[in-house]
């Protein structure tokens, strides 16, 4: 199926976010080209894929079962925010649907599934990285022969972090006592130990499994099961295969549990409003209903089509993977009839509940000039930017589940013209949230034994003045970390950024104690033109050093929105 499409169409293609959006890259290369055809993707309609349907739009709204359904809470009467069916525009999926999917694949386990743990590029090869999987905490490094290996992160000893220890010859030693553990968790030296003595057999660190696929490190979280024959390696995107496809990717820790990004990442009907012109894709006044066209439920996610009504040609691919990966794909052909692809990934790392680790991954076969002009850490700060905006109301969200304790259909009233994904998410969590340590299902929960420490984004001066600083509490080199910041949520974990702070940060007091010099010399200097000249000089190397000043603030410093500036 193809469909021609104009230049000015294809600038307004966007994903299920803003950080969905058509990539820079992609976006100025595919803006280059004359009207183009997409080349959608066709999958077979399951049977079962259909959502349950809405009123007439002629009739006005009903309800259904005696009429509103009224509950009392905390002494007050109060209306539940959805009934088993649905009123006009309001989308109520029927209970129990898709429940056979599971039955015929039997219980699901949330440890019998691959976990995006970090990108691979940004793992240090001298130093041990603590990362979590729901309520598991592990330990990731790079052996002596550069071998990725990952532990349960904590010594047989005395339960300490091995990650707080250090890579000794490749092996990985723990802080407290000195244990040394090789690659399979073996240990091999235990100082304390008397000559001669055996290290005991038990003495080992549990071992994980990992897999470096396509720029991803991968872990597979049952210790003792290995992966079956149908899932030997982990989720493989196609995309990334093609010749000539590359990608700008990112990595972002976040305050608000991972089924909350996923649903956030799924809802394009927020894109106009809570990004307005962060990208030019997204406006304010460009917020309409969408159509959604499921095409494929499975005990292990579901797959569909998406777009705006008022542009129906435009259809965006959309797919989710249990038990945390989200794809949106779009694929033309180009003015030269070369057939090309456009792909946002989003690998969602449940970091215990109420955090989240994403993985954020753009890629394209089209490969923009703008690209080589436009350096990295800018597209990283726009993206930082994004979450941002988002990050206030998520973690507030976070903290309504945490605290209410009830099933998103007591809460969310879900409209079928923009929250079609949303419902079958929370549906997919009702039908295998059983086999997970938490979660919140459309009709059915597990809330945390532990509830979550919600990290809420501060407003106003508070936020300005606690973005400003990179360590919160910090004296001269003693930083302490600080989660409502930046620094603390992308650039501690990207190589790139944090080596432009450091470049810009140098250059930036290189340029100060130049200019402090030029301004001395200006006032020893005997003549009127060689002063001139001098703060000519020192001006300008000021204006540098306050260039530079911008970069770094610009990578570190949180997005305050204006209208909650006190």
């Amino acid at each position: 199926m193809k469909r021609a499409l104009s230049t000015k169409q294809i600038a307004q293609i966007s994903d299920p976010h803003t950080h969905m959006t058509t990539p820079p890259a992609a976006a100025a290369s595919a803006a280059t080209s004359r009207p183009f055809s997409i080349h959608l993707l066709h999958l077979p309609v399951s049977s079962s894929s259909s959502f349950s349907s809405a009123a007439s739009a002629t009739h006005p709204p009903r309800v259904v079962h005696g009429g509103v359904r009224w509950r009392r809470r905390r002494g007050r009467r109060c209306r539940a925010a959805v009934v088993e069916e649905a009123a006009d525009g309001v989308l109520l999926p029927k209970e129990g649907e898709g429940d056979d999917l599971v039955k015929e694949e039997g219980r699901y386990d949330w440890r019998q599934e691959w976990y995006p743990l970090y990108l691979t590029k940004e793992v240090p090869d001298d130093a041990a990285l603590p990362v979590t999987v729901f309520d598991r905490q592990l330990v990731l490094y790079r052996d002596g022969d550069g071998v990725l290996r990952c532990h349960e992160d904590r010594c047989p000893h005395r339960l300490a972090k091995l990650s707080e220890g250090q890579l000794v010859d490749g092996k990985l030693e723990c802080l407290y006592h000195g244990w040394q553990f090789d690659g399979q968790g073996k240990c091999v030296k235990i100082p304390q130990l008397p000559e001669g003595a055996k290290i005991p057999r038990n003495a080992c660190a549990v071992n994980y499994e990992v897999v470096d696929s396509q720029g991803v490190v991968w872990v597979w979280m049952s210790p003792t099961t290995p992966p079956p024959d149908s899932r030997k390696q982990p989720p493989w995107f196609e995309p990334y295969a093609r010749t000539g496809f590359t990608d700008l990717s990112t990595i972002h820790e976040l305050p608000y549990d991972h089924s909350i990004l996923l649903e956030n990442l799924m809802d394009p009907a927020h894109v106009p409003i809570s990004h307005d012109r962060t990208d030019w894709t997204a406006k304010r006044e460009d917020a309409q209903p969408l159509f959604f066209e499921l095409t494929e439920r499975t005990a292990r996610g579901f797959a569909g089509y998406w777009g705006k009504q008022k542009k129906p040609e435009l259809r965006n691919f959309v797919r989710f993977e249990a038990p945390c990966v989200l794809t949106n794909t779009l694929e033309f052909v180009d003015k030269d009839g070369k057939e090309q692809c456009f792909s946002a990934h989003f690998l969602c790392r449940p970091a215990g509940q109420g955090k989240s680790v994403l993985l954020v991954r753009f890629g394209s076969t089209a490969r923009s000039p703008l690209m080589k002009v436009i350096p990295e850490w800018f597209f990283h700060q726009n993206a930082c930017k994004v979450f941002e905006q988002d990050m206030g109301f998520l973690s507030s969200q976070n903290e309504v589940l945490v605290r209410e304790k009830l099933p998103t259909k007591e809460l969310y009233l879900n409209l079928r013209s923009s929250d079609t994904w949303v419902a079958e998410y929370r549906r997919w969590m009702d039908r295998v949230g059983d086999g997970m340590p938490y979660y919140f299902g459309h009709s059915s929960i597990s809330p945390p034994v532990v509830p979550a420490v919600v990290e809420q984004a501060p407003a106003g001066g508070v936020a300005g003045i606690s973005a400003a600083f990179p360590a919160k509490g910090g004296v001269g080199g003693a930083h302490a970390p600080n989660p409502t910041n930046r620094y603390f949520r992308h650039v501690v974990h990207c190589k790139g950024c944090r080596e432009t702070v450091k470049g810009y940060t140098a250059t930036r007091n290189l340029f100060a104690a130049a200019a402090a010099a030029a301004v001395a010399a200006a006032i020893l200097a005997a003549t009127r033109r060689w002063k001139a000249v001098l703060l000519a000089a020192a001006a300008g190397l000021a204006a540098a050093s306050y260039g530079c000043s911008w970069v770094i603030t610009l990578i570190t410093t949180n997005f305050i929105r204006t209208h909650r500036r006190l």
